[in-house]
């Protein structure tokens, strides 16, 4: 009797230890907004990533500084810390300023969530995925480069692919429509309230609420 009894609370304090650790795990969180820094960028399509950083950090009433690589803003929600980047280094050479942050921060790669524009995606849809491909998006390319994997979580936010032949470059540095314009607002809270419950519920629950049509 006493054996057993003392299975079930070695068990007990082993699963009350991983759910700290897990809760430890979680509490610090790495969310980049992948853009070009400059006003005349501010409303293109390749900026998509930044625009949501700014919703967030205003959703938790926090104020970006220049920092080094970037500009960066830190709130406390629920719990969890929230350390926002957006890159001062260019699409292209996003991956030194991720690469920087995490190792600062000290958070693990896992704990990053990357937000980037995607052409493959129909304007406004949301995907989220743990790992993937640079999907030939430079600055994906770059940070997989820099951290050496693709194994990191990454926010696509769907910018659709109404251009010609050859055309992209064009269509992804140039600006909204006005009628993508009139619907942005709800499409950036969306991608921010998963980030949100990327922090508070992990990614798989994320994945699971989010990645519908």
């Amino acid at each position: 009797m006493f054996s057993i009894l003392s299975g079930f609370f070695k068990n007990l304090f082993k699963s009350t230890e991983y759910i700290h650790q897990e809760e430890a795990f979680m509490k610090k969180i790495l969310i980049v907004g992948l853009g070009n820094p400059g006003p005349q960028y501010k409303y293109t399509r390749h900026n998509i990533g930044f625009l949501v950083a700014d919703r967030l950090a205003e959703k938790l009433k926090a104020s970006f500084k220049t920092e080094r690589y970037g500009d960066v803003a830190k709130a406390n929600y629920r719990g969890k810390l929230f350390v926002i980047l957006k890159p001062s280094t260019f699409m292209n050479l996003s991956g030194k300023a991720v690469r920087y942050w995490l190792e600062k921060e000290k958070i693990d790669k896992n704990n990053l969530m990357v937000i980037t524009d995607d052409v493959n995606l129909d304007f406004g849809t949301i995907r989220i995925r743990p790992k993937g491909s640079d999907g030939g998006h430079n600055g994906l390319k770059n940070i997989q480069e820099i951290l050496g994997t693709t194994q990191y979580p990454r926010l696509r936010f769907g910018i659709g692919n109404d251009y010609p032949k050859g055309g992209q470059v064009d269509y992804v540095l140039g600006k909204w429509t006005p009628e993508q314009m009139e619907h942005l607002p709800e499409l950036i809270d969306k991608a921010v309230d998963a980030l949100i419950n990327f922090a508070q519920e992990g990614l798989q629950r994320t994945m699971n609420k989010f990645n519908k049509k």
